[in-house]
């Protein structure tokens, strides 16, 4: 069939995941949304109830908005800080299901949600399950704008190729919804995700890093026909 049909399988079976009561974390991207809908349709059909969301872009805010799906912050205190559950996509996952994220330009509040969450599910395609990360995708880093140079001679410094994110159909970097710029990062040799995150998270004027580390999450795979596959 097509991995349009994929990322839709795996997007609505982490939607059945969510139980009425919960706070949810709504992930951004093409296979994300699909999550959002679902849950969406089950709330607009009562099948489940008093669930209340925090968006991870201004993607996901505008889809949960158009589904009336409720919409919280972080330090809402409905939310205090915590959700139960996060359901996003990657752009990368290994076999130890470390995650790149931010191919979308939302890794920081991504990863606020997702390290806030009690559980997480990745919903992806089949086309993101890698060996190494880092080596094709690159691993975005959110960067604070006056710290663009000495961040890049830090990441150079750290073995990567860093470039900043262009934007398209508008002269300029990428700017994310936090008002920062984005440093792709690719590596010639196979790194070490858990080392790599801290080590990024350490240079000064870095806001966050596309490595996902520490969640530990369900994967569920869409595949082609319309089947899905849990790690």
């Amino acid at each position: 069939m097509s991995i349009l049909e994929g990322k839709r399988a795996a997007g609505e079976a982490a939607a059945a995941r969510v139980k009425s009561g919960m706070k949810v974390g709504m992930g951004t991207g093409s296979t994300a949304v699909w999550a959002i809908r679902g849950v969406g349709d089950r709330l607009a059909s009562g099948e489940i109830h008093d669930v209340i969301a925090v968006a991870t872009s201004s993607q996901s805010e505008m889809e949960c908005q158009k589904l009336s799906i409720p919409l919280r912050s972080m330090n809402d205190p409905e939310i205090n800080g915590h959700l139960d559950l996060t359901i996003d996509g990657a752009d990368e996952i290994d076999p130890d299901r470390n995650l790149t994220k931010g191919g979308g330009g939302a890794l920081l509040i991504e990863k606020i949600a997702a390290y806030s969450s009690e559980a997480m599910i990745v919903v992806v395609d089949d086309s993101k399950l890698v060996e190494n990360l880092g080596l094709v995708f690159p691993i975005p880093v959110e960067v604070l704008p006056l710290a663009r140079v000495s961040v890049m001679r830090a990441i150079e410094g750290l073995g990567g190729r860093p470039e900043v994110r262009m934007a398209e159909r508008k002269m300029g970097a990428v700017i994310t919804d936090n008002g920062n710029i984005i440093v792709d990062v690719r590596f010639s040799e196979p790194i070490n995700p858990l080392e790599m995150e801290t080590r990024l998270s350490r240079i000064p004027g870095v806001l966050g890093n596309g490595l996902f580390t520490q969640v530990h999450p369900t994967i569920i795979v869409g595949q082609g026909d319309g089947t899905i596959e849990e790690i």
